[in-house]
């Protein structure tokens, strides 16, 4: 038996007859560009977060760059971010012409709070927060952070579908909460899809203008805008998952409790959840510093697994220019090279949670 690191198709077939049959009924409806459907995941969305308002688009992606466009962050503004995130964090900031300004992660893989007050400047705008693998970042401080030197708060919550910071939802502490719905997510779509959430009423508006080409009113463009619509079908099947999110949340932290509990192995460093909040276990993240032999290791006992993610941005092709070499940011590489993500899924049964448990102790 060969365990894959990540599979989509079992939380599938739990509820295949209720989304074959939205599937249906979206497709029999006759309308798929913002409809009903899109509406309605937009109301129970915002309602699930408890933010005021949410704007569907076609990508998490998209909803980090137009944000900082729509927050007026560009050409020569610093943006400040954590240096161990998935490449796209930075892209919606670099998107606008703006400079990310990176920080060390803490020990909860979270941009370092303590760290951040010395890197601001004059032209500082903004901080971008990533809750990565599910784990809330350090919110209280970093609020407080903003407040006093007034910056925009962004936070990418690509990876943290209901995960809470002293009770409140991880996308409601900013400006904008940045969500992505593709379908490795804990709320996951069948393609690509997006949205945010927002507290200010005329910001969500400024969202669905800019996300249909900057049209408020068919032919008519306001401003030059994008084609970033979250179109009915990935809405309408979003809306049914989003009615079992909290369920599926729980089997996951199920399983990161049981990984938490049963492995006893000296050779890797477990993930750890920041007291007053709660994760939802996007990723188990694992770090070892004998990390090829142990991903050959599980490899010839069947258990696939990922690194997320083996290059952090700052060192990336992409970013050269940047000017960032080797040992610019020493714990954000040092994670990257140790990190290694084990198998995490919805469905996954006993037997496979047994194998891959036998088979990290026993790595010797």
């Amino acid at each position: 038996m060969k365990i894959m690191p990540n599979r989509m198709d079992r939380s599938f077939y739990k509820y295949q007859c209720e989304l074959e049959d939205k599937a249906l009924e979206v497709l029999r409806s006759g309308w798929y560009i913002l409809g009903e459907e899109v509406s309605k995941f937009e109301e129970e969305f915002a309602r699930y977060t408890k933010a005021p308002y949410c704007v569907g688009l076609a990508s998490g992606l998209d909803a980090l760059w137009i944000a900082f466009r729509l927050l007026n962050i560009g050409k020569g503004d610093e943006v400040i971010v954590q240096g161990n995130t998935y490449i796209a964090s930075v892209m919606g900031i670099t998107m606008n012409g703006a400079i990310p300004v990176f920080v060390e992660p803490d020990e909860y893989y979270s941009i370092d709070a303590d760290k951040i007050e010395e890197k601001i400047t004059d032209r500082t705008k903004a901080v971008l927060v990533v809750h990565l693998y599910g784990l809330p970042c350090q919110m209280d401080k970093i609020v407080s952070l903003c407040k006093k030197y007034n910056l925009r708060l962004v936070e990418d919550c690509a990876q943290s579908h209901g995960a809470l910071f002293q009770g409140q939802m991880t996308g409601t502490f900013g400006d904008v909460g940045c969500f992505s719905f593709y379908p490795s997510k804990n709320l996951g779509a069948f393609g690509d899809a997006g949205a945010v959430v927002v507290k200010d009423e005329q910001l969500a508006n400024d969202f669905k203008v800019f996300r249909n080409y900057g049209s408020e009113k068919r032919y008519y463009n306001k401003i030059v805008g994008a084609n970033s619509r979250l179109d009915e079908m990935q809405a309408g099947l979003l809306r049914v998952r989003l009615k079992y999110l909290d369920e599926l949340n729980a089997e996951k932290k199920e399983i990161a409790d049981r990984y938490s509990r049963e492995l006893h192995q000296n050779k890797i460093i477990l993930p750890q959840v920041r007291p007053d909040s709660s994760c939802v276990w996007h990723q188990y993240v694992v770090r070892c510093k004998d990390r090829d032999r142990l991903i050959n290791y599980l490899n010839e006992n069947g258990i696939g697994t990922i690194i997320h993610y083996p290059i952090p941005p700052h060192l990336s092709e992409a970013y050269q220019y940047l000017g960032h070499g080797k040992g610019f940011l020493p714990r954000t590489e040092e994670y990257a090279d140790t990190v290694l993500s084990i198998p995490m899924y919805n469905g996954m049964t006993e037997k496979e949670q047994d194998m891959i448990i036998d088979a990290i102790n026993g790595f010797a």
